[in-house]
């Protein structure tokens, strides 16, 4: 199953919102906290982004107006575009000033996330990690720890996405199996992540730039496809199209 990736950071973000639908307008104004508003704006601003090349939008500012992102009754997000629902299924991650979108042109359960590579106490490895995982980790070198534990919790947050959970679930009802078999040409590597509910998902995740990013999705996930949008592209007078890269 082809999954398209896009990342964006704060400073690929427009100063204005000329870009949001009245709704997410709306939305937007309501948020007190600038980090939140921030994240929000970065979040929307990289989906539809992606999603301008996968539903072949036209490249201009008000045709994203057209795109909106809405959240489910579960939190999830969905995308709807002339206020109908896209055929496509979404997920977001942002940290750290980055956002990741993945785009599925199909209705799949599908969750990304990005995680920086940092340390972590062992206290946190004992609250949040199931006693395989727990035993991963000890076996780990002191230089290998800090990424495979971020690993482990980006593949428990992207699992957790796919279920339309997120954290309301205890972090110990999902495994992650990561596998560090073989690389594709852009880095991405298989994991498995097991759900005590009985689902099964299968993803990719890659290290790069301090960052690991995961997605896991049912069916089984090829490694994304990334997408780069052209500096400039939506302050193009005739629309063009990007293409994944």
């Amino acid at each position: 199953m082809n999954v398209y990736w896009l990342e964006q950071s704060e400073a690929d973000v427009p100063a204005e919102n000329d870009w949001l639908s009245a709704n997410e307008a709306v939305c937007l104004s309501g948020m007190r906290f600038a980090k939140r508003r921030a994240d929000w704006r970065l979040g929307r601003w990289t989906a539809k982004c992606a999603l301008s090349v996968t539903l072949d939008v036209p490249a201009h500012l008000q045709a994203l107006k057209k795109i909106e992102i809405r959240p489910a009754p579960s939190g999830a997000p969905e995308a709807f575009f002339g206020n109908q629902p896209a055929a496509v299924t979404i997920s977001i991650s942002h940290r750290a000033g980055i956002a990741a979108c993945a785009v599925a042109i199909s209705r799949v359960e599908m969750g990304c996330d990005l995680e920086m590579i940092e340390p972590r106490s062992d206290a946190f490895v004992a609250d949040y990690f199931t006693i395989e995982e727990q035993a991963l980790v000890a076996r780990a070198s002191a230089a290998d720890r800090p990424r495979l534990l971020a690993l482990l919790w980006s593949g428990k947050e992207s699992a957790l996405k796919a279920l339309h959970e997120g954290l309301r679930l205890d972090t110990r009802s999902v495994i992650v199996i990561p596998c560090v078999a073989s690389f594709d040409l852009n880095g991405w590597n298989q994991l498995r992540v097991r759900y005590t509910g009985g689902q099964v998902f299968h993803g990719q995740w890659q290290h790069a730039d301090n960052i690991v990013r995961t997605v896991v999705a049912a069916p089984p996930p090829d490694p994304p496809i990334p997408l780069k949008i052209p500096a400039n592209y939506f302050d193009s007078v005739s629309p063009w199209k990007p293409v994944p890269c």
